[in-house]
């Protein structure tokens, strides 16, 4: 079998070990000491570690690509792209749009993930960012095409897509929400909180109903105030609740960050990227939903200054969680892997490394850089 040998490797259970790694059929077949059935893909140094593969349950685009250009060639795009950072499954993110420009990025998600694709990571599926929001709370979405939350409606967005659709962000205070959030509960897809003016009340209920994420929390959200904690007091407060967080340090401040992670349960924290077709891409004019980005020196925005999306590597990310924020190595590994995998309900198959998962890794240098990504046993990215 194919594998890692005389490795450091974060194993379920165990942390951090010296150990060999096998894989046979696109699983993990065997952990232990004994080497000698193992043909290694590649050397590891002292320097490095195996880590699980990164999962990024919040991203629209990459290197020039968008999940609302809805073509299998975009998202193939995206997908090789954020290989090189770690990550070997996403999911593609839309946002408030038309619904013609909705159904079409569903089908192409349809359309991709009918074929068996040995290239780039993974497309888990899809995170519909909108169209179901609040208009006190935009962000970079546009306002013209915010619609009112409606089974109907997102029904023909799950056919189209062909039931890919594994999470929502809408606003529940909105009339309709609540509807919405109970069938979304009912199929065991992730009802999201985001670009919500929504009261500690309104969350609340939400979560009766069966909501259990916040989306990009501290962004696009109801701030917190003594005498209403609104959305994001109510983040940290609820323990059921996931917390995402673009950790850039634009979107949210180290401070911030610390906040989250101080006041969550340690299953509670997800990393995400929210980033655009800018990233990987030179500084410049870029595009978001018909709007013109601009990117410079990291932050990209909105021609009247909004902050539109990141331009974020997953495994900056971490590294920003870890030497900025003071956080544990394998902590920060859990905010990208197990935690998003346990919030999507594929934590069976993805977000640590133990005999029986997939086969699917990252090899990071010393200091936070890929070395290599592995997906499903075969080789995605090669620094």
């Amino acid at each position: 079998m194919k594998g890692f040998k005389n490795a450091k490797v974060y194993v379920e259970g165990q942390g951090i070990v010296k150990t060999n790694i096998g894989f046979e059929d696109g699983k993990i077949a065997y952990i232990g000491d004994d080497c000698s059935n193992i043909e290694a893909i590649a050397e590891i140094d002292q320097n490095q570690v195996i880590v699980p593969g990164f999962i990024d349950q919040h991203i629209h685009g990459a290197a020039g690509s968008d999940a609302m250009d809805g073509t299998v060639k975009d998202l193939s795009n995206i997908a090789c792209a954020v290989a090189k950072e770690g990550t070997v499954g996403f999911l593609a993110t839309t946002m408030t749009q038309s619904p013609e420009n909705i159904t079409k990025a569903m089908e192409a998600v349809k359309e991709y993930k009918s074929t068996v694709r040995e290239e780039g990571a993974e497309v888990i599926g899809i995170h519909l960012e909108g169209p179901f929001i609040s208009t006190k709370h935009i962000g970079a979405q546009p306002l013209e095409y915010v619609a009112a939350p409606s089974v109907e409606v997102f029904a023909k967005y799950e056919e189209a897509s062909g039931n890919n659709i594994k999470l929502v962000s809408m606003a529940p205070e909105v009339e309709g929400a609540e509807e919405l959030v109970k069938y979304l509960s009912s199929k065991n897809i992730v009802a999201s909180i985001g670009h919500t003016d929504a009261t500690y009340a309104a969350i609340d209920k939400a979560i009766e109903n069966g909501a259990k994420n916040i989306t990009h929390t501290f962004n696009a959200q109801k701030a917190l105030h003594h005498r209403e904690i609104g959305t994001v007091g109510t983040a940290l407060l609820r323990d059921e609740l996931n917390c995402e967080l673009i950790c850039d340090t634009i979107h949210v401040s180290v401070p911030a960050i610390k906040l989250v992670v101080k006041s969550k349960p340690h299953n509670k924290v997800t990393l995400v990227t929210d980033a655009m077709r800018a990233k990987a891409m030179p500084d410049g004019e870029s595009e978001l939903g018909g709007q013109v980005v601009i990117v410079k020196n990291g932050e990209a925005r909105l021609k009247d200054g909004t902050l539109a999306g990141s331009v974020l590597k997953m495994n900056d990310a971490v590294k920003n969680v870890v030497t900025k924020c003071g956080v544990p190595f394998t902590d920060a590994i859990d905010f990208a892997t197990i935690n998003p995998a346990a919030n999507l309900g594929i934590d069976d198959k993805l977000g640590s490394i133990k005999v029986g998962k997939n086969a699917s890794v990252t090899v990071l240098n010393g200091d936070f850089s890929v070395a290599m990504t592995v997906r499903d046993g075969n080789v995605i990215y090669k620094a």
